[in-house]
């Protein structure tokens, strides 16, 4: 006779999942990895700020495995919306106006607990955004003080001519063959 391996213990009561139940599981999920990006944000930052190269590429990284995480996520909910028989894309602001009277607390508690943690990794990205920008200006000054390389100063000027002195002005614009005419216009028949 053949071993089995089963487990020795089964659960005391069988739990069958329902849709809402997955879709509260999947919020979840998906809130964990906006909390993971949330702290991805704070260490790239203060990767910038110490001037850790090493971090700060490991933290890109780390930002592509967790958005690619969360695709999956977002795809596994969108699964879940159509085994509730709703839209894939269901917005989860209308949870209740939706799902009705399925709409447990569990629920709920997870799309707030999502909306909260998008909320707040919108904040930290805004944050970096600033932070980067800053840090590549700062760098862009270093390198021109460290080269010498004069300061950018505003480039436009406004045309003192007049339109007749501006249409005589020489152009440093090459012809192309088909700019070069061939013929005079009124010996062309073809126009």
């Amino acid at each position: 006779m053949l071993p089995t391996y089963a487990p020795k213990y089964a659960p005391a009561t069988s739990r069958r999942e329902t849709a809402v139940d997955v879709l509260s599981d999947v919020m979840g999920t998906e809130r964990r990895l906006l909390e993971e990006l949330v702290n991805v944000m704070q260490k790239q930052r203060a990767a910038v700020a110490s001037d850790d190269l090493q971090a700060l590429d490991d933290s890109v990284f780390a930002t592509y495995r967790v958005l690619a995480t969360l695709g999956e996520a977002r795809r596994r909910r969108k699964s879940v919306n159509r085994l509730l028989g709703e839209a894939e894309d269901m917005n989860v602001n209308d949870l209740e106006e939706i799902l009705g009277d399925r709409a447990t607390p569990d629920v709920i508690a997870a799309r707030n607990a999502l909306q909260d943690a998008a909320v707040s990794l919108s904040r930290e990205v805004d944050t970096n955004k600033q932070v980067l920008r800053s840090a590549m200006d700062n760098g862009n000054d270093y390198v021109q003080k460290l080269f010498g390389a004069p300061q950018p100063t505003a480039t436009y000027v406004a045309p003192h001519a007049t339109s007749a002195s501006a249409a005589l002005r020489p152009t440093t614009a090459r012809l192309t063959p088909a700019m070069v005419p061939t013929a005079p216009r009124f010996l062309d028949r073809s126009v």
